[in-house]
């Protein structure tokens, strides 16, 4: 299977939960929901990012164009990281007005569902690039920054999703506990932002290499 046709897969999985996600989201009260349905459709912008810098990388161009051609999957690293971070802020920023304001009432029983369901799907989906991150490197011996970007974005869904149904579970067992909700979501959004930040250090180190003459 080809880096693209991995990609492809992973880009079907993140727009097929996304609706989901948000309808259960807004019935169900749910923001750490609603942060995922908005976490997806981020990542399939991202994937979308990906992708076009692959084809930008195969494209047979200039000499001027393909010596810009190794920077390509570097930013598309950088903008989705850089999108991802920013929604993390968004998030943490609601979470935490609803600890400080009150929580509404949050349906456990979907939330649990849906996000159980996402969980499976989005670790599926980052078995299936950790399989092209580990088979393909480049000649330096260093994995391409644009796949990793969007493994970190799965990997992260997959745990956003595991944790959210775990609230959902709780909230649903003892039919209270809704802050748990928020709660979660600040928690996710932090660790997600810290691994944004770290990506980020390490395509800017990447890029300034590459900008360095021969």
């Amino acid at each position: 299977m080809s880096r693209t046709q991995r990609l492809f897969i992973v880009l079907a999985l993140n727009l097929a939960l996304v609706a989901a996600l948000v309808v259960v989201g807004v019935t169900a009260h749910s923001l750490a929901v609603l942060a995922e349905g908005g976490d997806y459709l981020l990542d399939a912008a991202g994937v979308g990012v990906a992708l076009l810098a692959i084809w930008l990388t195969a494209r047979p161009a200039s000499r001027a164009r393909r010596d810009g051609a190794p920077k390509a999957p570097n930013v598309a690293a950088l903008v989705n990281a850089g999108w991802l971070l920013v929604l993390e802020a968004i998030v943490a920023a609601a979470a935490a007005d609803r600890l400080v304001t009150g929580t509404p009432q949050v349906d456990g029983l979907p939330v649990l569902i849906v996000s159980g369901i996402a969980a499976l799907v989005m670790a599926g989906g980052a078995l299936v690039l950790r399989r092209d991150d580990d088979d393909r490197q480049d000649e330096a011996g260093e994995h391409d920054l644009s796949v990793a970007a969007v493994l970190l974005d799965t990997v992260a869904d997959a745990a956003a999703a595991a944790g959210v149904a775990a609230s959902g579970a709780i909230i649903l067992a003892t039919h209270s506990w809704y802050w748990l909700d928020p709660a979660v979501a600040l928690t996710i959004a932090l660790i997600v932002a810290h691994h944004a930040i770290a990506l980020i250090r390490k395509v800017v180190i990447r890029l300034r290499h590459l900008g360095q003459p021969a």
